[in-house]
């Protein structure tokens, strides 16, 4: 092997002018493909086609209508939305709504369709016409009856009438990725219209549609903030480590042609980039350093004991080459792995990355090499200082080695613990943090108005026609009632109330008669005569489906977390198996209900990928280093850094959601570099120089140790910048992702030299 090691080394200085052009020709080519990127916002990227909840919700959808919504919430000034300037500004606002491309019905209070009874005649009409001609006892009557009206309180209007709300459905064709963006856009111009012509009136924006284009807008935010940032920081680690300008400008050329190729390749391949994925610029520039690092350093080693730089070249490449071989192979597992995720973006994610490690790889040991040997590379004189803290690191382990190994042991266990303190729990809306508008603007609404959180229930009735069964109706309202007594509940949309409302209008607006119609035919009559009383665009086809046989409810949620929101579609599901007929019994759906359920899922997923992926990698290991013991070592110093980093967030933070559930996938392949450059050098000190365990370590410490800290701080000054995201999934995974590493360094410092001389010394 180190014949072949050799003899490639020499190649490489051979032909460095030819390989220079191959690889400026494959980068532009690869480049090229960057034009095909494209963003994608839709916030059920996240959800497989395979996904349950995806299908519960694309059929729930498919018998009445989408849930995607833009909603626009009215705050004036002086707290009273009902006088005639703030109900004038809301009928302006709900009429022009109509307007936002792809609408299907817009809710307000103005056009909520109020039903009464003059008379014999049953009268539906929109409860505010022509709010300008309003009088002080009309204001009074819309007000009593807004805020007695079931339908539209916490959900439309606020218990105190400070603030009002206005729902636009959207039916998009989903013929164009730009379609969410698009009505997001027409509705932002509609809100900076309303608010010049009426300033005493505050109004926020959120909705599904809403929240689709603030992923969008995240991932362009980090791209365009978090990628330069990283670059800066490589800059200044890199010249701060190597001391040498030429050094760290190809070092910066290497991980830039690393990050356009896998950008360009995912471009080729039509992979597009999301919230998550956007991720991987910063994170191929964090890895690609890692392999550009050890062999220069290894170069200006031989450099100073007095080789030319061609034969520092060929000698660093023989003895980097296998290990940075094994370090790029292990983390493109460890990504590939990522493609077991239930998550399609962090699929992605795992699949730019790798090749973007793929590529650092190949141009570390083929253009790296060949541009070293054409330009000139001035080395400074040795540093003294920085060896010597290695050095005494080297003696203090050697000396110490007891002592460390049971004091890291324990270190280990006690860190691991904490994961019994983690909690599987998520709040997706706390996704994006205050810097975005979406956020605060979803915090005013749920502190002010109505929840964010919706949980959906298709009800059979068993046949067509049977939702006018009054046993049925009744179940229904006893299971709404059973829901609205529930903590975290603000509003519950049902037919029930409708049929009541009508029930007690046909009967001359008695009180009295507010309840469920006592015949199956009277409730069919009221039905009919109500469908066709409601004007364009207000029809029952968001609660009825076609056939009449089931309908359709709608809870709403504030303050909620995931881990509650499963167990309240449990506690449902059981009062359906316990109280209802069978033919009623479903599952809730709904996006909130399938961002509760995500994390979960995508932990059992990512676990079997990241054994596989641990297995795959212990086997690689145990070949290529040509020893079954020191394969099963390594184990120890690559699992042991993501369980302590586990416990420690368990510790401090205690919840677990969607990003920390692909950690382990992420970090192992990561990890592992360190590892298997410290154990490869252990190996050829002992194998090549006959040296006792003891010495080889000190070896290690000598060539490599280097390497591994100003790689480890690369790497953690590059998942830090991921920890500055406005996006909570990146920002977890960026902060989860650096503690990881730096536990995985002190591993590699304190540990893995203490257990190789533990199992080596009786060898030896």
């Amino acid at each position: 092997m180190q014949r072949f090691e050799t003899a490639f080394g020499k190649w490489v200085v051979k032909q460095r002018w030819w390989i220079i052009v191959v690889t400026l020709l494959a980068v532009a080519a690869a480049a090229s493909g960057i034009r095909f990127l494209t963003f994608n916002n839709d916030s059920r990227i996240f959800f497989g086609k395979e996904n349950p909840q995806l299908q519960a919700l694309e059929a729930l959808e498919n018998t009445y209508t989408k849930s995607d919504n833009v909603f626009f919430v009215i705050a004036p000034k002086n707290g009273d939305v009902f006088t005639v300037q703030t109900l004038t500004a809301l009928e302006e606002l709900t009429k022009a709504a109509w307007q936002i491309p792809y609408s299907s019905r817009v809710d307000s209070i103005t056009n909520f369709q109020y039903i009464h009874a003059e008379g014999d005649d049953l009268v539906v009409e929109n409860l505010v016409e022509d709010a300008k001609k309003l009088t002080k006892a009309e204001l009074k009557q819309v007000k009593n009856i807004a805020l007695r009206e079931p339908s539209l309180l916490k959900r439309l209007v606020s218990p105190s009438g400070h603030v009002a709300g206005l729902n636009v459905n959207i039916i998009k064709p989903d013929k164009s990725i730009s379609e969410s963006p698009e009505v997001t856009a027409f509705a932002r111009n509609m809100v900076q219209e309303f608010l010049i012509k009426h300033p005493d009136i505050d109004i926020y924006l959120i909705g599904g549609i809403v929240m689709d284009t603030a992923f969008g807008e995240a991932s362009k935010d980090d791209m365009s903030t978090l990628v330069p940032l990283m670059y800066l920081t490589l800059v200044v680690v890199m010249g701060l480590a190597l001391r040498s300008f030429s050094g760290t400008l190809v070092t910066l050329v290497i991980i830039a042609f690393s990050m356009i190729t896998g950008l360009g390749l995912a471009g080729w391949l039509g992979i597009s980039l999301n919230a998550a994925s956007a991720n991987s610029p910063t994170i191929i520039l964090t890895l690609a350093v890692a392999d550009s690092v050890h062999i220069f350093v290894s170069v200006f080693h031989f450099m100073r004991q007095g080789k030319t730089r061609h034969e520092s070249v060929i000698e660093s490449l023989r003895i980097n080459l296998q290990p940075v071989f094994l370090t790029s192979i292990t983390t493109v597992i460890g990504f590939l792995s990522m493609n077991f995720s239930d998550a399609p973006p962090f699929r992605d994610l795992g699949n730019i990355v790798a090749m973007g490690v793929a590529a650092a790889f190949i141009y570390s040991i083929f253009f790296l090499p060949a541009l070293v040997s054409v330009i000139p590379v001035k080395v400074k004189a040795k540093r003294k200082q920085k060896l010597h803290a290695l050095e005494h690191l080297a003696d203090f382990v050697v000396s110490k080695r007891k002592t460390l190994f049971w004091g890291m042991l324990f270190t280990v266990s006690a860190l691991t613990a904490g994961t019994l303190k983690i909690e599987l729990d998520d709040n997706f809306i706390q996704y994006f943090d205050e810097r975005y508008e979406f956020r605060r603007a979803t915090d005013f609404t749920i502190e002010n108005l109505t929840g964010f959180d919706t949980i959906e229930y298709s009800l059979n009735s068993g046949g067509p026609g049977d939702i006018n069964d009054p046993s049925y109706l009744n179940k229904v309202e006893e299971f709404a009632n059973w829901y609205r007594k529930q903590p975290g509940v603000v509003h519950v949309s049902t037919i029930t109330d409708t049929m009541k409302q009508l029930n007690k209008s046909m009967h001359g607006d008695d009180p009295a008669y507010y309840r469920i119609p006592d015949s199956r035919n009277l409730a069919a009559q009221y039905l009919l005569l109500y469908e066709m009383s409601l004007p364009f665009g207000l029809d029952m086809n968001n609660q009825i489906n076609v056939e009449k046989s089931a309908t359709r409810m709608t809870i709403l949620m504030k303050d909620v977390t995931t881990k509650q929101l499963r167990r309240m579609d449990e506690k449902a599901r059981n009062w359906l198996a316990q109280n209802a007929p069978k033919e009623m019994f479903t599952y809730g759906s709904g996006l909130s209900i399938m961002f509760a359920h995500i994390s979960k899922r995508n932990i059992d997923s990512m676990l079997g990928a990241s054994f596989m992926a641990l297995i795959l990698i212990s086997g690689i290991l145990i070949f290529a280093l040509r020893s079954f013991k020191l394969g099963l070592v390594s184990l120890v110093p690559n699992l042991a850094p993501a369980f302590m980093a586990f416990g420690l967030w368990g510790m401090i933070v205690g919840q677990v959601g969607l990003t920390i559930s692909v950690l382990v996938a992420l970090t192992l392949g990561i990890v592992v570099d360190d590892t298997i450059h410290f154990i490869s050098k252990y190996i050829r000190a002992r194998r090549e120089y006959a040296m006792n365990p003891q010495e080889a370590v000190k070896y290690s410490f000598h060539t490599v140790g280097t390497a591994l800290w100003v790689t480890s701080i690369v790497l953690v000054a590059g998942f830090m910048t991921l920890s500055f995201s406005g996006f909570k999934i990146n920002s977890d995974m960026g902060l989860m992702t650096a503690i990881t590493i730096i536990l995985a360094l002190a591993l590699d410092f304190l540990f893995l030299p203490t257990l190789l001389m533990k199992v080596e010394e009786k060898k030896s």
